[in-house]
């Protein structure tokens, strides 16, 4: 891992400790989870496929074509097979923290959000999604999935239906906490 993604994980850690401190959630999970979401990141893509076949992961279509998605399940299986972590929960976080998925746990929900509001991020609007992630978490996910989804149909790159189920599962949820 170069140095700027290893200052990112630290980052992303940080903040997941502090959302997880927010919402009550398990700090030590959650900076487990953040300083190992991005842990394949920067190995060679032919090694990438190798850890998700040798972990009995089958990709769908989407992901096929979609090189960048490949990080995050591959972590999973390293975190899993490598490192020798088996609570669902952190493994989850880190398969999911790029597409999101519908019925995410809050640590899952911790770690996506994480991701996006780390200190050395600068992205447009990232000011608002850090205000938002610590006044509601299912916001700033929101926020963030219309900012990838808006981006992604802007570049006419696919989106997978994970992110798309998240959407819609986000929705629901703060319609039921009459939020929308």
């Amino acid at each position: 891992m170069g140095k700027k993604r290893y200052i990112h994980s630290l980052n992303v850690a940080k903040s997941a400790v502090e959302l997880a401190k927010q919402y009550n959630a398990d700090v030590y999970k959650a900076e487990t989870a953040g300083i190992l979401h991005d842990c394949c990141k920067e190995i060679p893509k032919e090694e990438m496929l190798q850890i998700i076949c040798d972990g009995g992961i089958i990709l769908d279509a989407v992901e096929k074509k979609s090189s960048k998605l490949w990080h995050s399940i591959a972590g999973s299986v390293y975190v899993r097979d490598t490192l020798n972590i088996y609570d669902e929960d952190i493994i989850n976080s880190i398969k999911f923290h790029t597409t999101g998925r519908e019925g995410m746990s809050l640590l899952e929900k911790i770690i996506f959000v994480a991701d996006f509001i780390s200190d050395e991020r600068n992205y447009n609007g990232v000011d608002i999604m850090r205000k938002k992630a610590f006044n509601c978490l299912e916001d700033a996910m929101l926020f963030g999935l219309k900012f990838t989804i808006t981006d992604l149909a802007n570049r006419n790159l696919t989106i997978h239906s994970n992110a798309i189920n998240c959407y819609n599962d986000i929705i629901y949820t703060l319609q039921e906490k009459g939020l929308l």
